[in-house]
């Protein structure tokens, strides 16, 4: 399907072109931002804000000193690894500048997850929290990493309160465990040294690459997607273009300078960077980071402070806030856009979170390897629920079948997108790279998907989860969807397991509400909605599913368990 074919189906106010040569690099949609919106609020954490202006200057000071006090010099990479506080977006803006590629890492990593990306990225550099420098120790011998710069929680704060958030967060709550890097430079002095100093501008294209976006692992080991300033310049544009769609007032959904951003998605996770980082920079508008949106009743304490016109989440996220019983007596009534990404999102979920905030969740679609956004549905009504929407301007989808025919509408067959947002490649695998992009630069996702005739995409299950029942196609996704709206339901998951008569068998894991349910219970219910094979044979109670750091259930760790 040709990218054109969807022009005429986006709703009012949505362009059907972007143009992908309106910024150079990612580091001058960031410039030209600081100038343009220099007294407004960019990014607001533990009660401090800082200005578009403030942003500019701190990261214009790690930049000056990134380039004065090492020897990086610009393709370098530089390992950040910290949750979303206000030296992220510095720290990553401040090596952009100086023209190093970010590899971006989760802070939540084991050592041997933290070795392997370190190592295979090649990084020189890492900016880190105090908190995991136990794990940096455990880690550095094994990596070319020369150069440490150690942030801790209370950097960004007044002088005294910062003290205190520090000595609370290493003796009160013992979050710091003992470690010993004499080598590693303080992220404040690093800010001081680099203040005086000039910073010498690097030229950058859109071609060059801005990160190394680790793929989430769930396939052996995790893959650097290569993202250059012209793929995150795309989807940037991309978002934006959706963003732009007519509102009930017939104005852009999104004002410059305006919105409130809630950010409690991790930066270093694609989906955030771009939205929160990239997407709310270019309109000037105002993102409050969220460090620990595990922590409920800290994370609705601070949603009252705020009246906020946009959430960025995922199903498990929306489940937990609306669960806390203050959740309800929020002031919603700024609230127009929810965005959801990253797993399924159920519909019983959807409903609820509309009836309760009167904003409705839109489902998107993407992947690291396309920077990420690759489909959005439209805002409010034209929303369709169970859709992952339609690509954004400027990309392309086909479903293809095994032999690589594309598909008729309606039919369903691995989805293939194209658009300027796909990574350019897998850094140093050349295999891998040339297995997921085709000769004309159509990227296959493994995910099995059907795309409407009006335009509207679904994606029915991953290509490698599908479970094959005497000869059946099972696909666990519609499974996990009846399941989850049994009211005694938190979550669930469904695996493939070897089966002497069936060839496999469906096992189902079930984490239950307050109250519990019984395996009879769950039989019995699935009976009800499935035809015989797709019937789980095998039913488990669990107190809880291993989970990614972005909340999405690891069916591959179920698989080695079972």
């Amino acid at each position: 399907m040709q990218a054109d074919f969807w022009n005429d189906k986006r709703p009012p106010g949505v362009p059907a072109q972007i143009d992908i040569n309106a910024y150079k690099s990612v580091v001058e949609v960031f410039e030209r931002s600081c100038k343009k919106f220099a007294d407004r609020p960019a990014f607001s954490n533990l009660g401090v804000t800082l200005s578009y202006a403030e942003l500019e200057r701190y990261s214009a000071a790690f930049a000056a000193y990134l380039q004065q006090h090492t020897d990086l010099v610009p393709g370098d990479r530089i390992a950040v690894q910290m949750p979303n506080v206000l030296q992220y977006p510095i720290a990553v803006f401040g090596a952009l500048r100086a023209g190093l590629i970010v590899v971006n890492t989760n802070p939540l990593y084991t050592a041997r997850e933290m070795r392997h990306q370190f190592k295979d990225s090649g990084a020189r550099a890492l900016v880190y929290l105090n908190m995991f420098g136990k794990l940096v120790q455990e880690v550095l011998p094994d990596t070319g990493i020369e150069f440490l710069i150690e942030a801790k929680m209370g950097d960004m704060l007044p002088a005294a309160k910062g003290w205190l958030v520090n000595t609370i967060v290493s003796k009160v709550k013992k979050m710091v465990p003992d470690y010993r890097l004499p080598q590693a430079v303080p992220f404040k002095r690093a800010l001081a040294q680099g203040r005086g100093q000039s910073l010498k501008p690097v030229s950058l294209s859109l071609d060059d690459i801005a990160v190394l976006q680790y793929t989430g692992g769930t396939t052996g080991l995790a893959k650097g997607a290569m993202l250059t300033h012209g793929n995150l310049v795309a989807n940037m544009l991309q978002v934006l273009a959706c963003f732009s769609q007519h509102g009930p007032d017939g104005q852009r959904l999104i004002k410059e300078g305006q919105e409130v951003m809630i950010a409690p998605l991790p930066l270093y996770h694609i989906y955030a960077f771009t939205a929160n980082c990239m997407c709310m920079m270019v309109t000037g508008n105002h993102n409050v980071l969220i460090t620990n949106p595990r922590d409920i009743p800290g994370f609705v304490k601070e949603l009252k402070k705020w009246k906020f016109s946009g959430l960025l989440g995922l199903n498990t996220l929306f489940v937990a806030l609306m669960n806390h019983p203050d959740f309800k007596d929020l002031d919603f009534s700024a609230l127009k856009v929810t965005n959801s990404g990253g797993t399924a999102l159920v519909s019983a979920t959807a409903e609820r979170w509309e009836s309760m905030t009167g904003c409705r969740i839109v489902e998107g679609y993407g992947l690291t390897e396309t920077s990420p956004v690759a489909s959005t549905n439209p805002y409010g009504q034209l929303a369709r629920l169970g859709t992952v929407g339609m690509p954004v301007p400027g990309t392309a989808f086909k479903v293809i079948d095994d032999a690589g025919v594309e598909q008729p509408f309606g039919e369903r067959g691995e989805l293939c997108i194209k658009g300027p947002q796909v990574m350019k490649g897998y850094w140093q695998h050349p295999e891998a790279t040339a297995e997921a992009l085709d000769s004309e630069g159509w990227f296959k996702t493994g995910d099995i998907a059907v795309i409407d005739p009006d335009g509207f995409t679904r994606i029915v299950d991953r290509k490698k989860d599908m479970i094959i029942v005497s000869g059946f196609n099972v696909y666990p996704n519609e499974i996990e969807e009846v399941v989850m709206s049994h009211p005694q339901v938190a979550s669930c998951a469904v695996i493939g397991i070897p089966d002497e008569r069936s060839g496999e068998a469906v096992k189902l894991f079930v984490v239950a509400r307050e109250g519990g349910v019984s395996i009879e219970e769950l039989k019995a219910y699935c009976k009800a909605n499935f035809t015989g094979y797709k019937v789980p044979k095998h039913i488990v109670l669990r107190d809880s599913l291993p989970m990614t750091a972005v909340g999405k259930i690891l069916r591959r760790e179920l698989r080695d368990i079972a």
